[in-house]
């Protein structure tokens, strides 16, 4: 794509980038085809390519975003399902987020906006007041559909996602160390989070139990908190590079004492912080450290898989429907890991149909555009029931908690399901199983130079979308 930006324009190192991914795009349309908005809505300006020229005619013209420019971009979930599908390799994720904080520094959005996304900013990424905030929408929670009726949509989505029950914190809550049984094979960190610990303080305690039970110490660095996505995608470039520098902090600490990686249950924490490296380039104090910090975040399913875990001696019958988060496939290319883990802890995987596009929930997607979020969530359940699952696996509590509150099928984390097929306790609403899971030795604890298992496994199976098994 040809642009026509000023040299004084192009000293700024954002717009330079922006610049340069522009270019790279060569107007082909293969993304149309894995977008889900423009899948859903058929409109050439809510697909990348027409986001794309939006965005070049914003800033090369060094203009204020305006109404339809915005209604565009907010439209876009930051999916990435573009990225995995473009051939020139358009880095949209970076041109977006440039274009989220062009339009939160020139466009003052109208009076409910501005009051909804600042309450979100101040509440979801501090657990304390996330956990004070959701026993409020509890008793709010019955006024959801009169506030839809009067036009509150937004208000009455945040009301019906809040569940029905907030878990208590977790009981090591208050521990920063967990040492590994028997001798330690390696050091990691581990980031708590924010919405984690909150709805699901069960999946890190999951990790958790894994890691110690396969040589490894674990620790969760003093300091460390909200990742900044979710600022990040709202355009609140400050407050976002705020909670990385304080996270790359923490974590340099820890590298003093020895880290072999940081582990993230979260798969859209884990493209952020994969990508801090870029987020603090331009800053002297903090580029160097950042780009470390980079270098060693690993999804759990990642590392996961480079453990000798033990293979299942025989299925267990479970069978699980994977839904693959698009922070993971298309964010961070992580697509067989997950299921090799369940595939080797006995469980029966599925490919889900269509599991390239969102599930809608996409950070706080299914609150700023609730109505476009519920039709990918029923989409992807639809798709999800047809494989009649005993589990639903994900990668991401977002993912989680959008797909749970449209069906009755449990949904679990990844690493809850390899936790209870590996000694754990059995995660809630999946009934009695047994399993024949071959006991963890010694020689089990270490690092794998084989790298992560093959599916083909005798400890289970997994079969692809079209009903194919590979055994």
């Amino acid at each position: 794509m040809q642009t026509n930006f000023s040299l004084a324009q192009l000293a700024d190192p954002q717009t330079a980038e922006s610049e340069k991914i522009l270019r790279a795009c060569v107007h082909c349309g293969f993304c149309t085809a894995t977008c889900p908005t423009y899948v859903l809505l058929n409109d050439e300006l809510d697909s990348p390519r027409g986001r794309i020229y939006l965005i070049k005619e914003m800033l090369e013209h060094d203009r204020p975003a305006t109404a339809e420019v915005v209604k565009h971009i907010d439209r876009c979930l930051s999916c990435l399902a573009c990225m995995t599908t473009c051939p020139s390799g358009v880095h949209y994720m970076h041109l977006v987020d440039h274009a989220r904080e062009h339009i939160e520094k020139t466009y003052r959005r109208p009076l409910l906006d501005r009051w909804l996304r600042s309450i979100l900013a101040a509440v979801m990424p501090y657990p304390e007041r996330f956990r004070l905030a959701l026993g409020l929408a509890l008793v709010g929670r019955p006024l959801a559909p009169v506030l839809s009726l009067l036009g509150l949509k937004r208000i009455a989505a945040m009301l019906r996602l809040a569940p029905m029950r907030i878990p208590p914190q977790a009981p090591s809550s208050k521990r920063r160390v967990f040492p590994a049984e028997g001798t330690s094979r390696g050091r990691v960190a581990l980031l708590d989070g924010c919405v984690n610990p909150v709805l699901a303080p069960d999946i890190n305690e999951s990790a958790i139990r894994v890691l110690n039970r396969h040589g490894i110490d674990v620790v969760l660095a003093e300091g460390a908190g909200c990742c900044g996505s979710l600022t990040h995608h709202m355009g609140r470039e400050a407050d976002a590079l705020a909670s990385a520098r304080a996270n790359v902090d923490a974590w340099t600490r820890e590298i003093d004492e020895g880290l072999d990686a940081i582990l993230i249950t979260t798969s859209g924490c884990g493209t952020t912080v994969k990508d801090y490296g870029f987020m603090l380039r331009t800053d002297p104090a903090y580029a160097a450290k950042a780009a470390v910090i980079s270098g060693l975040a690993r999804d759990i399913s990642e590392y996961l898989a480079t453990l000798d875990l033990p293979r299942a001696a025989s299925s267990n019958g479970v069978t699980v429907a994977y839904h693959s988060a698009c922070a993971l496939q298309h964010g961070q290319k992580i697509t067989r890991e997950p299921k090799e883990l369940l595939s080797k802890c006995g469980f029966i995987v599925k490919d889900v149909a269509e599991g390239h596009l969102c599930c809608g929930s996409a950070g706080t997607y299914n609150i700023l555009q609730p109505q476009l979020a519920t039709k990918l969530r029923d989409r992807k359940i639809a798709n999800i029931e047809l494989l009649e699952p005993d589990v639903i696996a994900a990668g991401n509590i977002g993912c989680m908690t959008q797909i749970a509150a449209g069906t009755r099928i449990p949904v679990l984390h990844t690493v809850q399901l390899v936790d209870w097929a590996t000694g754990g306790p059995a995660p809630d609403g999946v009934g009695n199983v047994s399993f024949a899971a071959a006991p963890v030795s010694s020689a089990g604890r270490g690092m794998s130079t084989g790298g992560s298992a093959p599916i083909a496994s005798t400890g289970g199976r997994f079969v692809d979308a079209d009903g194919s098994a590979d055994r």
